[in-house]
């Protein structure tokens, strides 16, 4: 889906920090835009205004979104350069049909082995989950539904498990972005928390069946709600 681009004064990025990686900055800058929605999917990335935004050159901007296209994060589309990468119902499958797999699993293996900390920070990241989407924060609602989880996954024991669904998950932050904000706007904001609660339980009992039930039903659910709200945007 295309989105109107923003003009220079309201690109929603910082300037670079002097004596830094300024590589790495016009990346983290880009990367976070887009994680938290300021640049949705089908938005243009010029590469001179993006420069001018953040105070460099084009070079680094050129590097960084070689960079986000290696991760999945952005495309380049004919006649328009390079792009948030926008939906398609194939990869929607595809991304939550490994998801389902690698978390299904990480979840079993974090139920087991998830110690009296783990489950603290668990209960402390629910409640500033809760809290983002009482305000209407999505992008900070998906902030901390993901450390939940990954204090969960690092209970796993699996760092390459790990590293594996985060990539997952960056690669589908647009996704999860359109699916959280549908519920937001329907009014079911408690679909967005009833299943951490579920597995925040289940990990409390160390029960790796009902743990990996409530991961299944939370993938497939959002992953529903969002080719919901993909069809809604497509006027299907």
């Amino acid at each position: 889906m295309e989105t109107t681009d923003h003009r220079i004064g309201d690109m929603p990025i910082r300037k670079l920090e002097p004596n830094a990686l300024v590589g790495d900055q016009a990346f983290t800058a880009i990367h976070d835009a887009i994680m938290n929605g300021d640049f949705k999917a089908g938005y243009r990335l010029r590469i001179r205004d993006l420069a001018e935004g953040l105070g460099t050159s084009v070079m680094p901007v050129r590097e960084a979104i070689r960079r986000l296209e290696e991760i999945g994060l952005v495309e380049t589309v004919p006649y328009r350069g390079a792009v948030v990468k926008g939906f398609t119902a194939q990869e929607l499958e595809h991304v939550y049909s490994t998801r389902r797999l690698l978390e299904i699993e990480a979840s079993r293996l974090g139920a087991l082995n998830a110690s009296s900390q783990t489950i603290q920070r668990m209960t402390e990241e629910f409640g500033l989950m809760k809290n983002a989407l009482s305000k209407g924060d999505v992008a900070g609602y998906l902030d901390r539904d993901e450390a939940l989880l990954e204090e969960f996954y690092a209970a796993a024991g699996n760092p390459v498990l790990s590293e594996l669904i985060g990539n997952l998950w960056k690669r589908c932050r647009s996704y999860k972005l359109v699916g959280a904000q549908e519920a937001v706007d329907a009014g079911v904001s408690p679909a967005l928390w009833h299943y951490q609660a579920e597995l925040i339980e289940a990990v409390r009992a160390h029960d790796a069946q009902r743990a990996v039930t409530a991961t299944a039903a939370s993938l497939d659910e959002a992953a529903s709600r969002i080719e919901d709200a993909m069809n809604a945007m497509s006027g299907d």
